[in-house]
């Protein structure tokens, strides 16, 4: 799976810049990552309320853990270590409630040894991992999408992004070129240029979306192919922007 990895470079800048530098970049990669850890936890059971809880208080933890204050590059992939550490969370999260049951005490949780969790992923059930996938390439297509559309509604082009966006991949069966070109009040030509245009677009949103996350020039394209084959390999309609 490839949930994507924390720039560790960008931390460790942050970090040397002091406290309140570092808890923003950690707080900024939470929220990245809240819609993927959240939909996690729902499919292992949880309520929606339970798990809104559950994410709040993962991250907090993590916000709070120092280990996370000392990137280290060799540790690996931060989705490795992000998603070991959830899981291992929620096992003694499960055995803290079962111990309550039983009237027992059992101390608050603790992430200390975490970070050797996640070192390596393969241990974890295919179905947890393909879970996180799923959850992340989703996210990362859509937060390029919202780029997209806010980059369009500021330059007072909403109408016509409403019309384009059917044309890129996830969308819905969009209508012909004529059709859109008229609904768009343009020449045909015109709108195959913007077409190109938006699917040029799209394509460097969602490789700055990564190139954000990985610790090493290489693994952007390894990232941007495993995303593709998640989302297609899932049943979704969603298909790498072809060329025009």
């Amino acid at each position: 799976m490839f949930f994507p990895t924390t720039h560790w470079s960008l931390l460790a800048q942050a970090s040397l810049g002091g406290e309140t530098q570092a808890r923003a970049a950690l707080d900024q990669l939470c929220r990245r990552y809240w819609a993927p850890l959240n939909q996690f936890i729902r499919l292992r059971g949880y309520t929606e309320p339970e798990a809104e809880d559950l994410t709040q208080e993962f991250l907090l933890h993590l916000l709070e853990h120092s280990a996370l204050r000392r990137p280290d590059p060799l540790r690996g992939k931060f989705r490795s270590f992000l998603l070991g550490a959830l899981v291992k969370f929620l096992a003694t999260e499960r055995d803290r409630r079962m111990t309550q049951k039983r009237g027992g005490q059992h101390p608050h949780v603790s992430l200390e040894a975490l970070p050797e969790v996640g070192a390596n992923e393969s241990s974890l059930p295919d179905t947890d991992v393909a879970a996180f996938d799923r959850a992340w390439a989703l996210a990362v297509v859509r937060r390029a999408l919202e780029e997209i559309e806010r980059d369009y509604a500021s330059a007072g082009k909403a109408e016509l992004f409403a019309v384009l966006r059917s044309f890129l991949p996830g969308e819905s069966t969009p209508p012909s070129y004529e059709e859109a070109a008229a609904r768009a009040k343009t020449s045909l030509p015109a709108f195959n240029s913007e077409i190109h245009r938006l699917r040029q677009q799209f394509r460097e949103c969602v490789r700055g979306e990564i190139m954000a996350t990985v610790s090493a020039p290489h693994e952007i394209e390894e990232e941007l192919t495993h995303l593709y084959r998640v989302l297609m390999d899932r049943g979704t309609d969603f298909r790498p922007a072809p060329e025009s």
